[in-house]
């Protein structure tokens, strides 16, 4: 799992940095994007050290995963990209849908070249707030650092009441109570339309039956929904 993670996450950033931003992005690149995607997830769920608390996935309404790029010592990172899943009112995940990702900075961080996130949105109105073209989860809900599943029995201090947002990421130092600032997100309506060959816009392709998911995602889909419900 390690290598195959450690494989995409290089082509990923290899791909991301060869193709001018004005470049409409190729459906094999997109594809490879999504493969990235789904190995972080792995990734996060392969160790009681990272995994994020079934109890959290079980009530989650949505998960972004975001692989970034260019991190500094208390982690500035400049760019990079995510997908988004949401849980639609009849319980069955959404596809995955892609969204463009700004800075976002992280308390109590080691350096780093490549920074995985998963954040897990825990109300609909929450997951709503991605279709606006210029968003941040930090000003605009309550994120927090997430527990861990190794440390649920060991933190005795409760999370804040209403947390809309809760924020995992891969680099070691990153604790309950670190500051969260998570940067903007806007849907990339591009990607998605390469992918999916539609004119639907982010709250069609989440939200509604109207696109069915092909071959490329259903692994994603099915991993989110495996760990989720």
């Amino acid at each position: 799992m390690t290598k195959r993670f450690l494989s995409l996450l290089l082509c990923a950033a290899a791909l991301a940095s060869a193709l001018p931003a004005v470049a409409q992005p190729k459906r094999a690149d997109l594809v490879t994007r999504l493969d990235t995607c789904e190995a972080i997830l792995q990734d996060f769920q392969s160790s009681t050290k990272t995994a994020i608390p079934t109890d959290i996935l079980r009530r989650a309404r949505g998960i972004i995963v975001v692989n970034q790029f260019q991190a500094g010592f208390l982690l500035g990172v400049k760019d990079g990209y995510g997908v988004v899943l949401v849980r639609r009112p009849n319980g069955r995940w959404s596809v995955p849908a892609f969204l463009s990702a700004g800075e976002i900075s992280l308390g109590l961080q080691l350096g780093g070249k490549a920074i995985n996130t998963v954040m897990v949105l825990m109300d609909d109105n929450t997951a709503r707030l991605l279709f606006n073209t210029h968003m941040n989860l930090g000003a605009e809900a309550k994120a927090v650092a997430g527990i861990r599943a190794a440390e649920r029995e060991a933190v005795s201090k409760p999370l804040p009441a209403n947390v809309n947002v809760y924020v995992y990421t891969n680099v070691e130092g990153f604790f309950a109570g670190a500051a969260v600032k998570t940067g903007y997100f806007s849907p990339n309506e591009e990607a998605n339309r390469v992918l999916y060959d539609t004119r639907y816009r982010l709250p069609e392709i989440l939200y509604s039956d109207w696109i069915k998911p092909p071959p490329e995602v259903q692994e994603l889909m099915n991993y989110v929904t495996s760990i989720a419900n």
